[in-house]
């Protein structure tokens, strides 16, 4: 069967993808230096611009990508766009200029999305019962892949230097491209079915944001996505309020980040267990008020241990609730319209991601704990707006613990 032979390649393509942008990204302000950027704040401008135009563009033309996907294909789709990073990250080796990289970014916004993309492929390539692990084990490489590529970079860049990192980073990609194109086989429903033909020949951006609880998702999506990205710009100012030295912040911080991260990949791959003994709603409803109280944990903390206490159970909650939002959309929406969805839904993520250090940022002016009492109140609404809205006329019943025959997971039930 071509279900496990095709979620072998996305993940591994996933993971290695995800590691290889992380692989040379966090070093790109030593890379300015390099190029003749001397002045501190000119770096911060230059890194801030190069850093932040790529998940723009994304953000824009996720949804464009995806709807050619449905038409087109997603294996193609995503070769594109690994062909793409190939050459980009090859060319970022040779640049004189900082400008030259953030041109090379905004090409690499341009055709970028494959993320969303190889979610839409786990999906589809699921059997009947199958997607919430599908999607939850392609998470858990995305997440892993940029907890560890920082880690091989640093030692990467310290052997053979910043410009012939950049040629390893597309290296990378050249293996998950290679990856994708011997081992993934398009599902046959997407090539051959006449009903999906039909679903992608007439389905809209409008269509499919009507589709059931859609929005819902993409709000849940938004403000996971935004609460989880809130700690960078704040942690380690914390941790140096909370007494810790001037030498040991950076090595509790890269801890705390760690942990947060690996408990995420953890949420992602045991949230399809949670979701064959209930419902999809009860388990993103479980899973923001879980993170309510590792948040809360954290707003309180007297000292370091408290966060070392909040941090999983915020991370592994936010994982599981991330995934069970996508997988809970990905049930609504026809085959044929999938490469959309997912695409919407990343836009969702991406602006999440773009929005919530800019607030954090502001509002950790002001003070660092009312950053986290934010991410309290929000999750707690959206646990209260899950609970309504997404069940309403339903129930929680435990589902049967047989994986084959459970209906894919919806919010509830009977939603």
């Amino acid at each position: 069967m071509y279900y496990r032979r095709n979620l072998i390649a996305v993940t591994a393509a996933s993971f290695i993808g995800f590691m290889g942008f992380t692989l040379v990204m966090p070093f790109l302000p030593l890379y300015l230096h390099q190029l003749g950027v001397t002045d501190v704040g000119e770096v911060a401008v230059w890194s801030g611009l190069c850093l932040g135009v790529t998940p723009a563009l994304t953000a824009l033309l996720a949804p464009f990508w995806g709807r050619l996907a449905d038409r087109f294909g997603r294996k193609i789709m995503v070769e594109r766009s690994l062909v793409s990073f190939v050459l980009v990250m090859g060319a970022m080796g040779f640049v004189t200029r900082a400008w030259h990289v953030f041109a090379l970014r905004g090409i690499q916004g341009l055709f970028a999305g494959y993320g969303a993309l190889t979610l839409t492929m786990a999906a589809d390539s699921a059997p009947r019962g199958r997607m919430a692990q599908a999607i939850g084990t392609v998470q858990t490489a995305q997440r892993l892949g940029p907890a560890l590529g920082p880690v091989v970079g640093g030692v990467v860049a310290a052997v053979v230097g910043l410009r012939h990192a950049f040629q390893c980073a597309a290296a990378f990609y050249l293996v998950a491209l290679v990856l994708v194109f011997l081992m993934y086989q398009e599902p046959d429903h997407h090539r051959h079915d006449d009903g999906d033909a039909d679903t992608r020949s007439t389905v809209t951006f409008r269509s499919v944001l009507a589709f059931e609880n859609f929005l819902l998702m993409m709000a849940v999506i938004f403000g996971l996505q935004f609460v989880d990205r809130s700690f960078g710009p704040v942690l380690p100012l914390y941790v140096a309020q909370l007494g810790i030295t001037s030498q040991r912040i950076p090595l509790i911080s890269g801890i705390l980040f760690s942990i947060a991260a690996g408990a995420g990949a953890v949420g992602h791959h045991y949230c399809a267990a949670l979701m064959r003994w209930r419902s999809a709603g009860w388990v993103i409803t479980l899973s923001c008020a879980v993170a309510a109280a590792g948040a809360a944990v954290i707003v309180v903390a007297r000292d370091v241990r408290w966060l070392f206490a909040g941090a999983p159970l915020f991370g592994t909650a936010i994982g599981a609730g991330m995934t069970a939002a996508y997988t809970t959309a990905g049930t609504v929406i026809p085959a044929g319209a999938r490469g959309a969805g997912f695409g919407l839904l990343t836009t969702s993520s991406l602006i999440g991601l773009a929005l919530s250090p800019i607030v954090s940022g502001l509002l950790g002016a002001t003070s660092i704990r009312a950053v986290f009492a934010l991410d309290v109140i929000g999750l707690a609404a959206l646990a209260v707006l899950v609970r309504r809205v997404g069940n309403a006329g339903g129930d929680d019943r435990p589902r049967s613990t047989t994986p084959e025959v459970n209906e894919e997971p919806m919010l509830s039930e009977t939603v």
